[in-house]
This record gives structure tokens, sequence and C-alpha cells, in this order.
């Protein structure tokens, strides 16, 4: 347990005081009756079996910031960081702010943030290797760096950028409620630390002595809607109509007049000129860009092949038919083999790959995992089912065998991507959060898949003297469906994060500025791809090398959409300041050699 100085000063204790029933969402505050099983329960902290005599152990605990005392000095940081022995680069609580007005009455608004302990943890629910739990004592939400993997996918679904991806050690952690403290009856150290007074803790609702309000929104807070987070705050200070972000995210707050509340708008301080960026395509995001895509092609193929067989379509019979069938599938299943690996070394800790079913209930990683999982066993089956069945052909079950893994990829396969696309349907990144990412999957499934089938078998249907121009009208007809629904999808994506506002609107707004050009390009390939295939194919054009030109063209707008895809996304989190938990600024010392110097806490290079 955790050891209590004998000169500990009064401030440092939670106060005893009761309680109300719920809390502002309607959730009841006590979290375990007393006469529960689970109460009175160990938490085995430094696994020590003793069980706290705090009185309120089984009630949901908050934060209490009042923004009006806060000073930036960040001695909450550094209490934080000292207790959890963090690394610079690392912090699990941070300072941002935002400021507006201009002198002599300007005004500058801190905000001190880490995990809210949510009533809704969606970390928890998102976490593929279920390293997360909401335990009953104090509603702490606890999670195990040593049962995380590194996929880094709660540090998305989190609005709060609370849970901390570090890239050295390949794991998540992030602020444990400093449940230690709490069994022996002191505030978490943050609180203890903070000089101003503006940190507060207890048990949630509970407004502090001096204090007035209880508020769950304030300037630069994301919505609370997605989480419902066990954090109040007090702001009484007047403020102006519009507070700006010091930050590199192109968003400003403003005062809504029905409302009184402050909305995030985009801030086009960054000006409104367009740039190619080509540079700043690449992200740590890149292997799932590979396996996104590649994954999308060869269920569009194996779909293609093996429904078209099933339905009896002359020129993928020809295909099922001939020598060239098992390369083909063997080469997707290389290349499928090849987009799994690279995804798995995408993780902080590859070798743990495996505990990505563990929560198959919740988390889209999982389902999605799952999958892919099943598809790609259903490939390798009809793979290994047909080749037996080449050599054995009397044996007509392992014809049937081929058969059956064929419709069970066939099933799987859609699955599989519409689960793909549900990891990526996250309300705290709203340039993510709309139907177009599915338009976006399943137009590469038929586009893909159909040029990967073209690109194989059309030189060996050449070279084997057959007629190829059946096989080129059935997979132009797939590129030109799945080229329809990607462009109907970029289409309404476009108009959607205009109207919208927020950060969905500031993606918008660095889509067409910042990556201006780069994104002109991409939706003009994608007219004229469309175009071209349409034009090539009702003038019955057969020339191999304009047909593979056009295919180029289309693999490389798909790359550069889906680069555009990942790098984009802005997500509805905490204001950072100047230097800290700024992008701009961990770009520019990255650049500069200034992330070589440990004290200036960005990571040289990222996983």
């Amino acid at each position: 347990m955790f050891t209590v100085r004998d000169d500990e000063p009064d401030y440092a204790f939670l106060e005893k005081k009761q309680h109300k029933d719920k809390n502002q969402y309607g959730k009841l505050i006590e979290l375990v009756e007393k006469s529960s099983a689970l109460a009175g329960q160990s938490l085995n902290i430094n696994n020590d079996p003793a069980v706290g005599d705090n009185p309120d152990r089984y009630k949901q605990h908050g934060f209490h910031f009042t923004a009006d005392n806060c000073i930036a000095c960040h001695a909450c940081e550094a209490a934080c960081s000292e207790k959890n022995d963090n690394p610079p680069h690392l912090s699990f609580r941070s300072v941002g702010y935002v400021e507006g007005g201009t002198y002599p009455a300007f005004k500058r608004l801190n905000i001190s943030m880490a995990c809210n302990h949510c009533d809704n943890p969606v970390c928890l629910k998102g976490c593929p290797t279920r390293a997360y739990t909401k335990f009953a004592e104090y509603g702490a939400v606890l999670q195990d760096p040593d049962i995380c993997f590194g996929c880094g996918y709660c540090t998305w679904v989190c609005p709060y950028n609370a849970p901390q991806l570090d890239p050295i050690k390949g794991q998540v952690s992030k602020c444990n409620m400093c449940v230690d403290r709490l069994e022996v009856g002191l505030k978490p150290a943050c609180v203890s630390a903070c000089l101003g007074g503006a940190l507060e803790f207890g048990v949630v609702e509970n407004t502090p002595k001096n204090r007035e309000q209880a508020k769950i929104t304030l300037p630069g807070f994301p919505t609370n809607e997605i989480t419902h987070p066990n954090i109040r705050f007090q702001q009484v200070k007047s403020l102006p109509r519009e507070m700006t972000r010091t930050d590199s995210i192109p968003i400003k707050y403003h005062k809504d007049n029905k409302s009184k509340q402050y909305k995030p708008i985009v801030d086009t301080k960054k000006g409104l000129t367009r740039h190619w960026n080509l540079d700043k395509l690449h992200s740590r995001e890149d292997p799932l860009v590979i396996f996104t895509l590649i994954t999308q092609a060869v269920i569009g193929a194996f779909i293609l092949l093996t429904g078209g067989s099933l339905l009896g379509i002359d020129p993928i019979s020809q295909i099922t038919q001939s020598k060239a069938y098992l390369p083909l599938l063997f080469g997707m299943l290389a290349i499928e083999t090849f987009a799994l690996v690279l995804s798995t070394m995408h993780l902080g800790k590859p070798h743990r790959f495996y505990r990505a079913f563990n929560n198959l209930r919740y988390s889209p990683v999982s389902r999605e995992v799952a999958g892919v999982a099943v598809f790609f066993n259903c490939l390798a089956g009809h793979i290994f089912f047909t080749l037996l069945y080449g050599y054995f052909s009397t044996y007509t079950l392992l014809q049937t065998f081929a058969q059956l893994c064929a419709y069970l990829g066939i099933i799987t396969g859609p699955i599989a991507l519409y689960f793909m696309h549900k990891i990526y349907r996250i309300p705290a990144r709203p340039y993510w959060n709309h139907w177009q990412v599915l338009t976006a999957f399943y137009g590469n499934m038929l586009t893909l898949g159909s040029i990967l089938t073209a690109m194989v078998m059309l030189p060996f249907f050449r070279y084997d003297a057959a007629i190829y121009h059946p096989l080129l009208n059935i997979t132009t007809l797939g590129i030109i469906l799945g080229l329809t629904l990607e462009t109907i999808g970029h289409i309404f994506h476009a108009r959607d994060l205009r109207q919208q506002g927020g950060e969905g609107s500031a993606s918008y707004y660095e889509q067409s500025t910042k990556f201006g050009y780069t994104w002109i390009s991409r939706n003009i390939l994608l007219i004229l791809n469309l175009i071209t295939v349409s034009v090539l194919s009702m003038l019955s054009i057969t020339s191999l090398y304009i047909w593979y030109l056009v295919f180029i063209s289309i693999i490389l707008t798909a790359i550069v959409s889906r680069a555009l895809f990942y790098v984009l996304v802005i997500p509805t989190t905490m204001p950072g300041a100047f230097f800290w938990k700024n992008k701009g600024f961990q770009e520019h010392a990255r650049e500069t050699g200034l992330a070589n110097m440990p004290q200036v806490g960005v990571v040289p290079d990222t996983h």
C-alpha cells in the first residue's frame, strides 16, 4: 500500500462528504452495493492483497478543474510524471490553452487534462487485447501495458488524448487515477501538487469548497456526449466571443448566442493557398495504407474468380479451368500474407499479435482481424483442396471442399471489409466518421480486385492465343462500378465536411489547402480514370499497353487517396500549447534535430 508521510498536509487528503445518487448523465454514483460480492476485493496494488479503508471506495470519483485558477505552472504534469516514472516524451496529464481578445483585453484559458475515467470508456470497448478495465473501485478506468500490444487504437477513439502510445516501448499507458493514493485517503499526485488550487478530486458531482460550478463543458473541451467523462469545470470569468488554439490544429472556438457554449469552427490561420506537400503524405499508418488496399484487392479478385466461376461466366470459367488459376491464387495468397505481416509489424509488440482476438464482443479491431483471418483461411483452403483435386480427381469430395471454401470466402470477404470500415467510424475523428469509408473500401474491392485479375490474366490469355476481349469486358465493368461508387462517396464526403463544422470542416480545410493540389489531382485522376475506362470499353480498345497505363494510374490514385485518408484526420482532442502536444512543433523538432534532445519531449522517429 502507498505510504502516507507523517507530515502529509491536510490539503492532500480526500474530503469525506455526502454525495448525490446520480451524476449529470443519469448514471448511479454508487457503483457497487456494500452487500455485493464485488465489495471488499483487493486491487493488488504492488502485489499487496490489502484492501483500502476509504469509505467512498465504491463511488464514482472524478476531477474538478477551476479554469480561472490555473496558472499553467505545469506542476500537475511534473508530479504525475514523477510518480509514474514517465519518460520526457510521455505525459499522462497535459496543460494546454486557448486564447482570445486583443491587448489590453487579451485573455488566456489554461486547461489541465488527464484521463477522465468516463462512464462510457470507448478506449475499453475499442481495445482488441482487453488491456482496459473499469473498476467498481472509484470508477477508475485502468490499463495494463503488459497486455497491450501497441496498436494505438485507444488513442484514436479517445476524445481527450488520455491514452499515450510510447513508440519506444511499443505500448500504451495512461493515468491510473492514483488508486494507490486513493486507497489510503490521499488525492491524486497531480491534485496535491496544484499550486493555484485549480485541480480538485473527489466523488463526482461533489463541488469542492469555495466552488459554485460543476459544469460539463469548457471552451476547448471536446464534446462530452461520446464518453460521458467524469470531470467537472468551473469558469466564471468573462471570455472573448472567440478563443483560438496555439497549436497547429486549425480550430478555434466561437460562442453560440443561443446555447452560450463555445463551438469548434475552422480557423483559417494558415491561409487559403493550395500546396502539394507530397513529402507529408507519409505517416505512422503507412503500413495500413498497403494492408487495406491489398486486402481489398485480394478479396475483390477472389470474389470475381470464384463467384464468376460458380455463376458460369465464360471468361472467368476459362481462368479457373486454365493452368494459370492456381498460380494466380498462390500469388494472391502471397501478397495477402505480406499485407498481414506488414500490419502485424505495425504493432508496437508484433510478437503479441494473437491478442487481437481477445475482444470480439466490443472491439471493431478484433472483429476485423477475425474477419480477415477467416477469409485468409478460406482462400488458403480453396487453394489446398483445388490443388489436391488436381492430383486426386477421383475424390469428388475434395472438389466439394474447394467449392465450400469458395462460398465461405465470397461471404466472409465483404464481411471482413465491413468490419474494417467500422474501425474508422469513430465519433472522435469526424473526418473518418462518414459512410464514405464504406463506399471507398467496397469501391476499391471492385476496382482493385478487377485490376489484379486483369493484370495477371490478360497477358496469359494473349500468350495462349486465347480471346481476351470478354475478360476485359468483365473486369472493366468491375472497375467502372468501383470507381463510380468511390466517386459518389467522395462527393458527399466533401459536401458534408464543409457543412458540419468543427474538426470535420478543419480536415476539409487542410485537404483543400495544405494538400490542396494533391487532393484536386486525386479527384481529377479519379474522374479521368472513370471516363477513360468507360470510353476504352465502349470503343472495344484491346491494346494491353494502353490498359496497363490506365491500371497503373488507378492504382497510384488509390494509394494517394488512402494516404490522404490517414494524414488528414483531425481528432476532437484537447488543445495543446505552442511547444507541448503540438503536432506542428513535433514535425519541426524532427526536421531540425531538436528531437534528438530528450528534454524537448519529442521522439526522433515514430514507430
